[in-house]
């Protein structure tokens, strides 16, 4: 693991479960931020970087249940539990980012909760802000991921403190990379 300011951490992701580890660490970080205010997490990286692993991680660690779909043809699925709202879009086959606005985006602005956006950027000028931005890359090896998590607002620089990445570790100390980070 690899701060280099307060607003930004990089882990490196052996499997997975650890992908999953980390979308739980992080529903115990933004929940007390996304319970007040809605709190934006742009998701970002290649096909099958592990993007909706950590999204369904997350939303179980919130309380849901149920299946959580990919939200790649409806581009916005929507949850909902005791004391939290989440909505998660996938954003990869918006034709046009006004489509935003027909599928609501204001009003997913309007009330507290948690909204993360894959593929943010082909929503252009039509999607929030991040509060965070969470960047899953291939690391080489089947199943290893880097993660680079990097706050835009205040919201996400508090969050990112509040992050325990040891916690994703189950107890067990990470593989020292070249570069200084560790494995979750």
């Amino acid at each position: 693991m690899t701060g280099t300011g307060k607003g930004l951490l990089e882990l490196r992701l052996g499997s997975e479960e650890e992908t999953a580890r980390l979308g739980a660490a992080l529903a115990r970080a933004v929940a007390p931020f996304a319970a007040r205010a809605p709190f934006v997490v742009h998701l970002r990286g290649d096909l099958g970087a592990g993007k909706t692993t950590l999204a369904r991680a997350w939303l179980a660690a919130l309380g849901h249940r149920g299946p959580v779909r990919s939200p790649t043809y409806t581009l916005v699925e929507g949850y909902e539990g005791e004391g939290w709202r989440a909505w998660h879009l996938d954003l990869y086959r918006l034709v046009d980012p006004g489509e935003l606005e027909m599928l609501g985006i204001r009003d997913l602005l309007a009330v507290p909760g948690l909204l993360l956006v894959e593929w943010p950027e082909r929503g252009g000028e039509s999607v929030p802000p991040a509060d965070l931005v969470l960047a899953l890359s291939h690391d080489g090896s089947p199943g290893r991921r880097r993660a680079r998590l990097e706050a835009q607002t205040a919201r996400g620089t508090e969050a990112l403190g509040r992050l325990d990445p040891a916690s994703s570790r189950r107890g067990r100390g990470g593989e020292a990379g070249r570069d200084g980070s560790r494995s979750c």
